[in-house]
């Protein structure tokens, strides 16, 4: 199956559970909300006055952001339209939930102070492409909200893969495990690949003058051996 298949049955997964979505998806105090809260707080704290959101399903963070800052600028990007119907009939607009893809972004380089995702690139065969375009049109900072795999299992678990990637053979591993697909579905989930936020930290880090993160589930101090998910801010 190449990439484009793959991003077609992972969309048509979520048309076909649109209209439970939020439900499946999103849980009062999950980690996604906790994530969100925090970049609440740095909206207000760096004097951020435009945002973009990329994979923004039905609109929810877009929604609750405007509430909590109604003099900063919203448009959130998604591909799939019974996802945006969903958006429109919670009170979005169609210029504030608009047709769009983060591997192509077609917003001009640095039109928005920042660029955020929640749980769109474990989603993402090519992770860094869509990081590289939330760069490219953030002029002030991105905000990431994702997946640590390396973070996720019991103790035993977490060290094997650990030591795994560390031998620099976690591809191999990956590919062995998935039968060669290189990616696993769930009911819950549909159709996701292996993915760390620490994955992409070098790309941040050499775009951006300093780098933030968090922990937004429990973790011990070091985040990429024991946080499942981790948000990322990096400030230009």
């Amino acid at each position: 199956m190449s990439h484009a298949d793959e991003i077609a049955r992972q969309r048509q997964y979520y048309a076909d559970t649109a209209a439970k979505y939020d439900e499946m998806q999103l849980s009062e105090h999950d980690e996604h909300q906790f994530a969100l809260a925090i970049l609440s707080a740095m909206i207000e704290y760096h004097g951020i006055r435009s945002v973009l959101d990329v994979g923004s399903g039905t609109g929810r963070a877009l929604r609750t952001l405007k509430h909590r800052h109604p003099g900063v600028r919203f448009v959130g990007i998604e591909p799939v339209a019974s996802l945006r119907e969903v958006g429109y009939a919670a009170g979005l607009s169609k210029d504030e939930l608009v047709e769009g893809d983060v591997n192509a972004l077609t917003a001009p380089d640095g039109s928005f102070d920042l660029v955020c995702e929640f749980a769109v690139l474990h989603h993402v065969p090519q992770p860094a492409k869509a990081v590289g375009e939330m760069l490219r049109v953030a002029s002030k900072g991105i905000f990431i909200s994702d997946a640590n795999n390396f973070g996720q299992g019991s103790g035993v678990a977490r060290f094997v893969k650990q030591a795994i990637a560390a031998l620099r053979l976690w591809p191999a591993f990956n590919y062995l495990r998935t039968g060669g697909k290189r990616y696993l579905t769930s009911e819950g989930d549909g159709l996701f690949y292996s993915y760390s936020v620490f994955d992409n930290y070098a790309q941040v880090r050499h775009a951006c003058r300093s780098v933030h993160l968090f922990n937004t589930t429990d973790a011990g101090p070091g985040l990429y051996r024991s946080a499942p998910h981790v948000a990322l801010l990096g400030l230009k």
